[in-house]
């Protein structure tokens, strides 16, 4: 992977970025809810020899007192014993321990003086003020019991409180800013690592240029996404740049298509197309149906063939009676002439539908009969194929077999590259030829979007002026097309569909002579 691929992992992502950023946040701000909060209070002594702190008319000079700076590092290690520590919990009624009470405590002495600050931490600003307090006054009758008699006044240095201390405003923990900006900091970090993850470990094709790097199959066809396309409404009307919506992209993208199918071998071009894709889901139907038609407004004659007997959808697709079909011919019940039907989307088109459903579809579409209706139907007009999926049954594959090749269609987005890899190799194994890969639903916006997209802009001046040729292409409007379809199909293709008929029984003779 490239470095642009990784930033479209984070665009593609992006979402769940913001979520989980979003959720660090929050869970940094619900932390600070549960935490008991922490107060402190501060309070300050100055160490005096005891004759200077009697002499009440030189107070500030016994800051200055050498006696009582030499004792400061006694001090600071007397300030942090458990003597000091069981005077202060007697003289506030504490109930706990003297180690308890120290880890609460932190003595300090600013440089160059003889004043020690005392910070005491607490539940509550009252605590955390009455504790600063009383470990002053503990420290001084400490002195005394240590450095003198015991009894009051008779340590050399004592420690006068002179600084009272006064109650806290806010808790010093926890800092609800700091925890919200952590937690924001993880859950960014978090995010595009779920990102990053996501991308390296998706299969899903997502981009034209990976999947014929990495398949080695060409892309004839990129179709964009259609939101007014789905089950009841599958044929892309025909559209000009200034259309609304995205009718005009999907349209020009079948016409690209089309002509990418016309020139795909100059000397043979496939007569007979199977349309099929590798899982259900992934909009064959509706590709094989919009390419017929796109086949259709060239001009020439285009048959589509439901191979689907299993889920036949061909006759729903264009609103054609779903009585006797294909099954019928194969099984002699039924001449083309009888279920060959036209469309009214096109007069070029006619269409083959599924007919009944057999208890053994892939041992009828691999049948003589079959062979030879595609064979005729292919010398007369151009064939196109809806067949099932590829992996679930085999009934694509023998199709493939039988005809010039096969279009896989992938949903973008959806389908993975493994599932590909295994069309590909069932259609090698049955010897059918792969003509080309077909991205359905592409995106109109964005790093992955479709090539037309941006086709109503840049060639609305160029097309408002249609040629009449291209007009003659257009199907009829639907309020102006007839409300049901013609009974029979047109004369000139009459004939063509009696020989394929003809064709069909002299091998039905040929097979009962050779038995």
């Amino acid at each position: 992977m490239e470095l642009r691929d990784y930033i479209r992992g984070l665009r593609r992502h992006w979402l769940a970025i913001v979520l989980i950023t979003a959720v660090g946040l929050a869970t940094g701000y619900v932390w600070t809810l549960l935490q008991t909060p922490v107060y402190e209070g501060s309070a300050s002594g100055l160490l005096k020899t005891t004759w200077a702190a009697s002499d009440e008319e030189s107070p500030i000079a016994s800051t200055e007192d050498s006696a009582a700076r030499a004792k400061v590092p006694t001090f600071l290690d007397l300030a942090q014993s458990e003597l000091v520590a069981q005077g202060a919990i007697d003289e506030l009624g504490l109930s706990t321990t003297p180690a308890a009470v120290i880890n609460r405590i932190t003595v300090t002495n600013p440089p160059g003086t003889s004043i020690l600050k005392v910070d005491a931490h607490a539940a509550t600003p009252e605590e955390a003020s009455a504790l600063a307090s009383a470990w002053i006054d503990s420290l001084a009758v400490g002195a005394d019991k240590v450095l003198g008699d015991g009894t009051d006044g008779s340590s050399l240095v004592t420690v006068v409180a002179y600084d009272a201390a006064g109650k806290p405003t806010s808790p010093i923990f926890p800092d609800v800013n700091t925890a919200i900006l952590v937690g924001g900091v993880l859950g960014l970090g978090f995010g595009i690592a779920f990102a990053l993850v996501r991308t390296v470990s998706d299969r899903r094709i997502r981009l034209r240029d990976d999947i014929e790097a990495r398949i080695g199959v060409p892309v004839v066809g990129t179709i964009p996404v259609a939101p007014g396309l789905g089950r009841d409404e599958r044929i892309v009307t025909r559209a000009e740049p200034t259309a609304k919506g995205n009718q005009f992209a999907v349209s020009e993208a079948f016409r690209s298509l089309r002509t990418n199918l016309q020139f795909m071998d100059v000397d043979n071009p496939p007569r007979t197309i199977v349309v099929t894709s590798p899982l259900p889901g992934d909009g064959k139907s509706m590709v094989a149906a919009n390419i017929a038609v796109a086949l259709a407004e060239s001009g020439r004659p285009v048959v589509l063939v439901d191979g689907d007997l299993r889920r036949s959808t061909v006759a729903k697709t264009f609103g054609l009676p779903g009585g006797a079909g294909l099954t019928d011919v194969l099984a002699g019940r039924a001449n083309l002439i009888d279920v060959m039907q036209r469309t009214l989307v096109s007069e070029h088109l006619f269409v083959l539908t599924a007919g009944s459903v057999p208890p053994n579809p892939s041992e009828v579409l691999g049948s003589a009969k079959m062979r030879a209706v595609l064979s005729d139907l292919s010398e007369h007009a151009m064939v196109v194929v809806d067949a099932p999926p590829l992996l679930p049954v085999t009934d694509s594959a023998v199709l493939a077999h039988q005809a010039d090749g096969a279009i896989l269609v992938v949903g973008l987005g959806k389908t993975t590259y493994d599932l590909v890899i295994k069309a590909q190799d069932a259609l090698a194994k049955a010897s059918g030829r792969l003509l080309g890969i077909v991205l359905n639903r592409a995106p109109l916006k964005g790093a992955e979007a479709s090539p037309y997209y941006d086709y109503r802009g840049g060639y609305h001046a160029s097309t408002s002026d249609s040629s009449e040729s291209e007009k003659a292409e257009a199907p009829a409007d639907a309020d102006s097309a007839p409300s049901t379809p013609p009974a029979t199909v047109s004369q000139d293709f009459e004939s063509f569909v009696a020989g394929i008929d003809g064709a069909v029984q002299d091998e039905r003779r040929s097979r009962a002579g050779r038995s």
